[in-house]
């Protein structure tokens, strides 16, 4: 085992290494140029055609057993905000200090056009199976590369990224929030979050796409608001960490006996990688739900993930990053549920450990059911749909194993397959950018 985690060691530094975060933030900068800086400029078109669009139609229910352009973003969503929102952010803020959040920022601003040309692609390329719709990076990395091999690995890294990050880890963060907040037995929590998860998954896309759709602004509200609690109470300290982000992002000073600009380079590496992380652009696999949304539109859909990128990163996280900022917490804890927890209880007691300790059952689940669906179109794409039922119960022991047992080395495992996922998706995205046409947004 010891070898295993020293080999993934070296290929998780290369994965997310400084060459990758370049070229994951270089692809947004290209794409963002080729569509004339779309998510700047027009910011009231693609907002028009996301969140206000809720509220035009009568139902954003999918008919017919398909799902609908907000439920695909919803489930999208839910797959990426997890306990990324949480941890990840203050990981990103305990290792690389609060100039991480400013990269983060860059790493979404720019990781928006990325995914709105990975859901363009999924339109684009995705194949109809019988009353349904199924896309994703495999099928553009094949049709649109003619590159078979490439979206066989693909399709293998994201079924087992499925089971590791998108399944064990939450699993077991669920179940450990549990534990901490409530006193409730991994055992027991195992069963009932295992149970819940099979009675979602086992109803097919249309049941997890109608969980999301409800759950997913709930549970954004309610953790706007308590965000908003603790911000209200250190409103004074609001201006200060602000400055701080933008300091500590050029900080040149040197470390000691290193390097010039070694502040600055920390800051720079876990802001965009824990962004990524967090919003999942460029990874690969929220295409493979917007691909299932009921439209003849890809462009719109692209619109929706841009409206997925900003809730999660600038929105969600932003303002986790600001409460454990601003309240005065203990930066310097490395366990970021301690840390979190440590932001919120300052000002609501025992209210902010509860809060929070929901916050990541809810989240993790949410991400676990969505991420089923990911691994699950992985498998119909590498076997033709023969083993679908299958894969879900394998999905369900996993999650309850991920749920009793300590998987500190599933998380760096993980994360080296989240990382390798990316590799064949971004390549796809830099050669079929002909296919991504600036003249064909409908501006209006």
């Amino acid at each position: 085992m010891d070898t295993i985690m020293k080999i993934n060691s070296v290929v998780n530094g290369i994965v997310w290494g400084p060459l990758m975060l370049c070229v994951l933030l270089g692809i947004g900068i290209f794409y963002t140029i080729k569509l004339h800086f779309f998510q700047f400029r027009h910011f009231r078109v693609w907002w028009s055609k996301t969140f206000l669009s809720v509220f035009k139609s009568s139902s954003q229910s999918g008919k017919h057993g398909k799902i609908s352009p907000y439920q695909a973003m919803a489930t999208a969503l839910a797959g990426a905000i997890g306990t990324g929102n949480i941890v990840g952010i203050a990981g990103a803020i305990t290792l690389g200090g609060a100039g991480a959040v400013f990269w983060m920022w860059i790493a979404a601003l720019f990781g928006m056009a990325t995914i709105f040309a990975e859901n363009v692609l999924g339109i684009k390329y995705r194949e109809k199976h019988g009353n349904h719709y199924v896309g994703g990076p495999m099928y553009y990395i094949e049709k649109g590369l003619g590159c078979k091999w490439g979206a066989v690995i693909f399709a293998v890294l994201c079924t087992a990224a499925a089971l590791g990050m998108g399944n064990m880890t939450q699993a077991n963060s669920a179940a450990g929030a549990l534990e901490n907040g409530f006193g409730i037995s991994p055992y027991f929590s195992g069963i009932v979050i295992s149970a819940a998860a099979a009675l979602i998954i086992f109803g097919g896309i249309g049941r997890i796409a109608a969980l999301t759709e409800k759950l997913v602004p709930v549970m954004s509200i309610l953790y706007i608001f308590a965000c908003f609690a603790v911000l209200a109470v250190n409103f004074r300290s609001i201006p200060s960490a602000f400055v701080r982000i933008i300091t500590e992002a050029f900080d040149l000073r040197c470390a000691a006996g290193g390097f010039m600009g070694y502040g600055m380079a920390r800051a720079l590496k876990y802001g965009i990688s824990r962004g990524v992380f967090s919003n999942e652009a460029g990874l690969g696999s929220s295409p493979i739900v917007h691909a299932a949304a009921d439209t003849d539109d890809p462009y719109t859909q692209g619109m929706w993930g841009m409206f997925q990128v900003f809730i999660d990163t600038i929105v969600l996280c932003t303002l986790m990053a600001l409460c454990i900022i601003c309240s005065g917490a203990d930066e310097s804890i490395s366990d970021g549920i301690a840390l979190s927890t440590s932001a919120f209880e300052s000002v609501l007691g025992i209210g902010g450990k509860i809060f929070i300790s929901l916050s990541i059952v809810i989240f993790a689940f949410a991400t676990l059911v969505s991420w089923c669906y990911f691994g699950e179109k992985s498998v119909e794409y590498l076997t033709g749909g023969r083993f679908t039922n299958y894969y879900r119960l394998i999905y369900i022991c996993v999650s309850y194993i991920g749920c009793i047992m300590s998987i500190s080395s599933v998380w760096e495992i993980s994360d080296t397959l989240n990382g390798l996922m990316a590799i064949p998706n971004l390549a796809a995205l830099i050669f079929l950018s002909k296919d991504i046409r600036y003249s064909e947004l409908r501006l209006k």
